[in-house]
């Protein structure tokens, strides 16, 4: 069946198209994504203003087409931090589906967390032994470990790259000292789980998800996107301590001229380094590998493992 997920996320609203059925590896069949940044339109109260919530109906609006003309039979539709944080979240999505018919499921960050790791499992399998899974999203940081297919631990931090850098970096380039005081701001939330995790002891294999890490995995020398999914891309502490000093003193155009890294993340990409540099150091990790699956994967493959065999 052609399967297609609606991800609401902080910076963008993405609709994956595959091609799938249980047992199988889902095959990508269409891409549809639209730059929204919910994470910058919440006002000083919290919630999102009524210029966002008409963006958003009309970005998703513009997915459900994208959807239709593609032969999709069934969307799975979701939002992750930035609505689920919104102080209006309630009044959001009833404006949605009032307005589209979606009715987004609003997951939390523990159930991303899981997700994201479900996909990392999957497509490194049951050799890669226990795993250790970071991704870095726009509104928040989520964390997983575990030897099976659903983790040991599975938390979410309010350490997404978007929302650090609209609350923690406002110069271009960022003042030092504001730089220094997320660093600071950063490690300590970190390591408020590091604790929680190094009980289950040393894991296996370390995977980094989420379009941060494969952005600072590029600017480090890893091969283009072009070059293919199964193409190995490895990200070393060693490479990030030499980069994030230079792209914490970087204007935002320096940075969208860098390989790999677009002009819409551009802005946000120091923030999402220091995250990077904080949760490898503290968790004690020389080099992670990237992982191209990661939430909307996860989302997929766990719809399939509830439909019935043919």
């Amino acid at each position: 069946m052609r399967l297609g997920v609606l991800d609401v996320g902080s910076n963008t609203v993405h609709l994956l198209v595959v091609d799938a059925h249980p047992g199988a590896r889902p095959l990508p069949a269409h891409s549809h994504k639209r730059e929204l940044r919910l994470a910058e339109l919440l006002d000083g109260t919290g919630a999102i203003g009524p210029q966002g919530v008409e963006r958003l109906i009309e970005v998703i609006k513009d997915a459900q087409l994208a959807a239709e003309d593609k032969g999709v039979e069934e969307v799975l539709p979701f939002a992750t931090s930035a609505v689920r944080e919104a102080r209006n979240a309630d009044e959001v999505l009833a404006r949605v589906t009032e307005e589209t018919g979606v009715e987004l499921t609003v997951l939390s960050g523990a159930e991303e967390a899981r997700l994201t790791f479900l996909a990392a499992r999957r497509w490194f399998g049951w050799s890669a032994g226990r795993l250790l899974v970071l991704d870095i999203g726009g509104g928040s940081l989520e964390i997983a470990y575990g030897l099976d297919e659903e983790p040991d631990f599975a938390a979410s931090l309010p350490l997404g790259a978007g929302r650090l850098t609209a609350g923690w970096l406002p110069g271009d380039p960022p003042d030092p000292s504001d730089v220094r005081a997320l660093r600071r701001h950063v490690r300590a939330e970190i390591a408020r789980v590091v604790g929680d995790v190094s009980r289950f002891g040393a894991p296996d294999h370390v995977v980094g998800t989420s379009k941060t890490f494969k952005q600072l995995a590029r600017i480090a020398g890893a091969a283009r996107s072009a070059e293919g999914l199964y193409t190995e891309r490895k990200l070393s502490i060693r490479a990030l301590e030499e980069w994030v000093p230079k792209l914490a003193v970087m204007p935002t155009v320096q940075r969208a001229d860098l390989p790999g890294v677009s002009e819409g993340r551009a802005p946000q990409l120091a923030a999402g380094a220091l995250v990077a540099e904080g949760a490898m150091d503290l968790f004690g990790v020389a080099e992670l590998e990237i992982c191209p699956w990661a939430l909307r994967e996860g989302v997929i493959l766990r719809r399939l493992d509830h439909l019935p065999s043919a």
